[in-house]
């Protein structure tokens, strides 16, 4: 997205929302997780966690139905992550979700396409500007909060800065307007694939940050879901 691309975009967009969001399954999703099923080796249970005694921030993991997301507070970005409060003013959350940059940005999903998001290419992230709680936006029943201190919270937060791509000042690269009021598509370093999903980068994001998580074989999001409830929990009744 050119600077001009980037003005339009700020004008237009009107702050960040609380608002519900969708997670609608589309036919052409539906056709990718299935396709990924047959080159699914299994899940495997994640190891127990240990309680956090300086756990004073939160990750947040949204279930979108397909697909995951994880949530973190504006305040935790820095370096080239601490540009988006300047391009969304007032924002108080922001969710970050992986994918392929073609089928993820495309307005018109074909079977073509949905075949082709199986298959090594380049990744996108799409980052959404919340005004409030991501349980707000989602559905408290779609939103796992973990504990997480604030070393381990700046670890998941370089992670996701190390996901995205720079441009020649170093700067992280938007792309394009996303799909609802307060997202952006921003170009990403990593290439996506069946094996390395929009799930597996979820995973991937907490590992970074030493929680008790196995990214390996992971293609669904309830493989996502059944290890981050089990951190809740863990974390909720200790031993």
């Amino acid at each position: 997205m050119q600077s001009e691309g980037l003005s339009k975009f700020r004008a237009a967009w009107r702050g960040p929302s609380g608002d519900k969001v969708r997670s609608d399954q589309t036919p052409g999703r539906a056709l990718l997780s299935a396709a990924a099923a047959v080159l699914l080796a299994g899940c495997v249970s994640p190891p127990v966690l240990q309680n956090p005694t300086s756990a004073t921030a939160a990750a947040e993991v949204v279930d979108r139905g397909w697909h995951t997301d994880i949530a973190l507070s504006a305040d935790a970005m820095t370096g080239r992550l601490a540009a988006l409060r300047t391009w969304f003013p007032g924002v108080r959350y922001l969710v970050f979700g992986f994918g392929d940059r073609n089928f993820y940005m495309s307005r018109k999903e074909t079977i073509g396409g949905t075949i082709a998001a199986l298959f090594p290419d380049r990744g996108v992230i799409l980052v959404t500007a919340l005004s409030a709680p991501p349980a707000n936006a989602f559905g408290t029943a779609n939103v796992a909060t973990i504990r997480v201190s604030p070393r381990q919270l700046a670890a998941i937060a370089g992670f996701i800065q190390a996901s995205l791509a720079s441009r020649l000042d170093g700067s992280i690269e938007p792309l394009a307007e996303g799909p609802y009021p307060g997202s952006l598509f921003l170009a990403s370093s990593k290439t996506y694939d069946a094996f390395d999903d929009c799930n597996h980068w979820t995973l991937a994001v907490l590992k970074a940050g030493g929680l008790p998580v196995r990214p390996a074989g992971v293609i669904f999001a309830g493989q996502v879901v059944e290890q981050t409830q089990r951190i809740v929990a863990l974390q909720r009744y200790p031993g």
